[in-house]
């Protein structure tokens, strides 16, 4: 091996250096209020070697160089944000929260003379949570035909977004969608050997996409908002950011509007206007 490709090897296993990576994860959660304790470090690392690629980069710590001292971070920014962020979602998670919108929340909106009602999924991932949000709506609406619906969807990582957009999902997602709600709002695709399902497009048509930073001082969305979930993101933030994020969501809430967290968030210690009405969910006072 010459001399050049042993360097070439030797940068490429090198680890990321505790300065780097505290410059990261300072930057990480300045801009996105995820937390990165020493123990992401590995993580961190493998996370950026695909934007790594892109650049024609092949060593971690040139990476550092080039976004800190090169001047690569503010094209880079987005991509960056997007490797890092942890996306898991499924359709139907924490069910509880959908048969209380079925059994309780929606009824109350309609009882108190909503026609349209307005929900924000505001960490929205790719998208299983608000096409779950979708199913629920169109069920409760399609049975009164006198309601409406739309449904925000709202993330900071544009690849998922992407994702979320083109409603299309693996077929191992949707064993939580019963029988009945798959005939009635999913596609199968036509090349069974793709082995995935979309989202069919009237469905679709019910939600609108955007970029969104919960750690933007104010938020480009509508006020009054009837619903707002905004479920297991919190738990990536410190106390003082929660505090901030959950203040602006409730800005967004119309008086008697829901607002869902995740099962492990809580709202003990936060000064907010609302009031906790089941496990996880709050009312707009």
């Amino acid at each position: 091996m010459s001399r050049a490709a042993l360097a070439e090897s030797s940068a490429e296993r090198e680890p990321l250096s505790a300065r780097n990576f505290q410059r990261l994860a300072t930057f990480i959660q300045d801009y996105s209020g995820i937390k990165m304790p020493p123990n992401k470090r590995t993580m961190l690392e493998g996370r950026l070697r695909r934007r790594m690629r892109a650049n024609g980069i092949l060593a971690v710590n040139d990476y550092c160089r080039f976004l800190f001292e090169e001047g690569g971070l503010e094209a880079e920014t987005i991509h960056l944000i997007d490797a890092v962020t942890t996306n898991k979602t499924e359709f139907f998670r924490e069910p509880v929260h959908f048969d209380y919108l079925l059994a309780q929340g929606l009824p109350a909106l309609a009882a108190r003379g909503k026609r349209d009602i307005r929900v924000w999924s505001a960490a929205c991932s790719t998208g299983a949570e608000p096409y779950t949000l979708a199913m629920i709506l169109d069920e409760f609406c399609q049975a009164r035909r006198d309601l409406d619906y739309s449904i925000l969807c709202t993330d900071i990582c544009t690849e998922v977004l992407g994702q979320a957009i083109a409603g299309r999902f693996p077929e191992t997602m949707i064993e939580p969608v019963s029988m009945s709600r798959r005939q009635r709002y999913l596609l199968r695709a036509r090349d069974a050997s793709r082995a995935e399902v979309r989202v069919k497009p009237e469905l679709r048509a019910k939600l609108s996409f955007a970029r969104l930073n919960l750690m933007d001082e104010a938020y480009p969305v509508e006020t009054g908002l009837d619903i707002v979930f905004c479920r297991n993101i919190l738990i990536y933030f410190d106390k003082a950011t929660q505090a901030k994020v959950l203040r602006r969501l409730c800005d967004h809430l119309a008086p008697g509007g829901y607002l869902f967290l995740g099962h492990s968030e809580s709202i003990v210690g936060i000064e907010l206007p609302v009031t906790q009405i089941a496990n996880t969910v709050f009312q707009r006072r």
